[in-house]
């Protein structure tokens, strides 16, 4: 039999749970109102433990078709980085371009751009001018997408600042197709298309016919999520290792900060204050992870329309950090 305390304990927990749960859909209310709000946004998905919270898509393709992810592809690309180098095609990160892929190296390249380690290209410290912004038309016009970039002057010291560059990330991509015999496309697909049940499609070549390194993969949104997922349990995906745990602890370690949004980076993610990781596209496509709070989240948005640190990313980021954060 219940005693007087055991029995008022019980009786209290049976009127606290309804209340709990009211509280918990109001609060995802209010997260869902806050994000359909943002005018920019096309789909959002946010995934606490193993519960889909959110999936909204009030714009856009919606979420099972691919959506380009701009930037996020050079988090992409950091990953199957981690993966080439677990597998022995790459020494390590600090193999220079000179011994991981002579062969990409034009004969006017840049004085010292041979020397350039793995990651100075993985955390955009090359030291190079950069090929995005003003300079991105000019670049993807050449004849050589790697060429072009190696060939800008050196306006820092590599592993020093963080120069934004998508230019950098496809060296670095152009040097891992080289590495493992395998283009980006085969190895996007081994290394995380198979062991996370997603599609990833073909997406642009230079004339030379490697991948785009760091710009113009698409994902639909679920898919999106599923990364933000491994991201969050450390490179674990359904009980599986996908990505080496000593990777995913060395990429989320900060190696420089961004001059645009202050963000810390570390190899190809962005890393915040409060705890999140995140891959950041043009437009405002995100894959966040925060691992403390067991939170995963995908986002995408316009690709057309800038989403700028003081504008709709700056939007996107208070979510994250407000209303998403108070969902646990």
């Amino acid at each position: 039999m219940l005693n007087r305390r055991a029995f008022s304990a019980a009786l209290l927990s049976t009127v606290a749970a309804p209340a709990a749960i009211r509280a918990q859909a109001q609060t995802i209310s209010d997260f869902r109102s806050q994000a359909m709000g943002l005018s920019q946004l096309h789909a959002i998905m946010v995934q606490r433990g193993n519960d889909i919270l959110v999936a909204e898509a009030p714009r856009g393709p919606g979420l099972d078709r691919a959506a380009n992810i701009k930037s996020c592809s050079k988090s992409i690309v950091a990953l199957l980085t981690g993966a080439a180098i677990s597998q022995g095609a790459i020494a390590g990160v600090n193999a220079t371009l000179g011994s991981v892929a002579p062969g990409i190296i034009p004969q006017d390249a840049t004085a010292g751009v041979a020397d350039l380690t793995i990651e100075d290209l993985v955390t955009l410290r090359a030291g190079l001018e950069g090929t995005s912004g003003g300079n991105y038309g000019s670049w993807v016009n050449s004849g050589d997408w790697v060429a072009f970039a190696l060939r800008r002057p050196m306006i820092a010291r590599p592993g020093q600042r963080m120069i934004y560059s998508t230019g950098s990330t496809h060296v670095l991509g152009a040097a891992l197709a080289t590495a493992t015999g395998e283009s980006l496309l085969e190895q996007a697909r081994t290394v995380l298309g198979g062991p996370l049940g997603i599609e990833i499609p073909a997406w642009t070549r230079d004339p030379q016919g490697f991948y785009m390194g760091g710009n113009e993969m698409a994902l639909t949104p679920r898919a999106m999520l599923r990364i933000a997922v491994l991201m969050r349990d450390s490179g674990r995906f359904e009980g599986r290792q996908v990505i080496p745990s000593d990777w995913m602890r060395a990429s989320v370690q900060p190696r420089t900060r961004s001059p645009y949004s202050g963000l810390s980076y570390g190899y190809g993610w962005f890393l915040s204050d409060s705890g999140f990781v995140i891959a950041r596209g043009y437009g405002g496509q995100i894959i966040a992870a925060h691992p403390e709070h067991a939170l995963a989240v995908a986002i995408t948005s316009d690709p057309n329309v800038p989403a700028r640190s003081d504008g709709h990313f700056g939007q996107l980021m208070d979510l994250l950090e407000g209303a998403a954060l108070a969902l646990t």
